[in-house]
């Protein structure tokens, strides 16, 4: 009788507990362990909400690109249409400058939002092309891209060269529509988009490259609209991409950071380490000092500084809760900033429909005296 009680408590216990691997971080009701630390926890299943957030907000999506034939879902899912975060992220800087263009009391040209938006999808895609293409090998040993069409085989590399190609008609197609100040700029950042999925291999600040490659239309989209930049509000807006693209690429880069170290890629998560949290604040502060800069030269208005405080928040709020060994947390991070890029669009818009408000107050104080 002791002994089938005893194995009776044995097949409870197996059905409860569940052994713990090492050197992993674990949220156990709401509080953080390391796996050495504890050896046993209750084997419940996460809920959904835990495990679906992320995938939930690519769902739409995934979803229509499933819709389409099989034959030309390898493509899409080459070109990350499957996955359109990044092509927002893309958008955004050129939404910012081209807002920030527009005449006081004018909203920007919807048209040439269009295309922008358009090239942003294009261009984010042949990136993404080029990326897999020269990352193929080390795709096959990291968990996160092992199922990315060049890995699995479901496209050659020949017929990657052909839709790269296909894929730069497009965009060449698209900045033809553009001024020619403006295609020149545009044109000159392709060696950007080339080089930068090589930085990984050879310095820690990869993200620093694709800062300047993500936020090129910071510069493009004020000469699609005047035909020249203002730096003094250009660059400052340019500089603040750049530290927010390194901020939220920072915060992706944490999930792949242990299998990155084992096939010896380099990134700023690996750099910043546990760290991580006092160099996200350095490039946040960076970011909005910068935007205030601009803002200043560019006589914004309240609405634009209180996106800007908007922002901020939204990037403390991030750091303060970052866990940087939740890989499901840094997803969500990472694709919150589309939030980032969307709040100071309307900002730049708000600030400047405001703008010819206050010129005409101050023309009737003038006849008034």
């Amino acid at each position: 009788m002791f002994v089938s009680k005893v194995v009776r408590c044995m097949n409870i216990s197996r059905c409860s507990f569940r052994l713990l691997p090492l050197k992993k971080y674990y949220k156990i009701n709401n509080q953080q362990f390391h796996g050495s630390s504890i050896f046993f926890t209750p084997n419940t299943v996460p809920s959904e909400r835990e495990v679906s957030n992320v995938e939930i907000k690519q769902k739409f999506a995934e979803k229509c690109v499933a819709n389409t034939p099989k034959q030309i879902q390898p493509y899409l899912k080459l070109m990350r249409l499957d996955r359109p975060v990044g092509s927002w992220l893309l958008f955004w800087p050129c939404g910012w400058s081209i807002a920030s263009a527009v005449a006081p009391g004018c909203f920007p040209d919807p048209y040439l939002l269009a295309l922008f938006g358009t090239g942003a999808i294009v261009m984010r895609g042949a990136g993404c092309t080029i990326n897999d293409m020269w990352d193929k090998d080390i795709d096959s040993k990291v968990e996160r891209t092992r199922n990315r069409p060049l890995v699995r085989g479901d496209i050659t590399s020949k017929q990657a060269w052909m839709f790269l190609a296909g894929q730069l008609s497009v965009g060449l197609a698209i900045l033809m529509q553009l001024n020619w100040t403006s295609v020149i700029l545009g044109a000159s950042s392709l060696g950007l988009v080339i080089s930068y999925p090589l930085m990984k291999r050879f310095t820690y600040w990869p993200q620093f490259v694709l800062g300047c490659t993500f936020n090129w239309g910071a510069l493009l989209g004020y000469c699609a609209v005047h035909g020249n930049i203002d730096l003094a509000i250009c660059l400052p807006l340019y500089i603040a991409g750049i530290c927010w693209t390194i901020f939220y690429d920072t915060i992706y880069a944490h999930q792949d950071r242990l299998e990155d170290l084992r096939i010896g890629i380099k990134s700023t998560a690996i750099k910043f380490g546990e760290n991580t949290n006092l160099w996200l604040t350095g490039f946040g502060v960076t970011m909005i000092g910068n935007l205030i800069l601009s803002g200043v030269m560019n006589e914004q208005t309240w609405p634009y500084y209180a996106s800007v405080l908007a922002v901020a928040t939204h990037l403390v709020n991030q750091i303060y809760t970052l866990n940087i060994n939740d890989g499901k947390d840094c997803a969500e991070k990472f694709f919150s900033n589309t939030h980032i890029g969307l709040i100071l669009f309307l900002g730049i818009i708000g600030g400047t429909l405001l703008k010819k408000l206050g010129k005409e107050k101050g023309k009737e104080s003038l006849l008034a005296l």
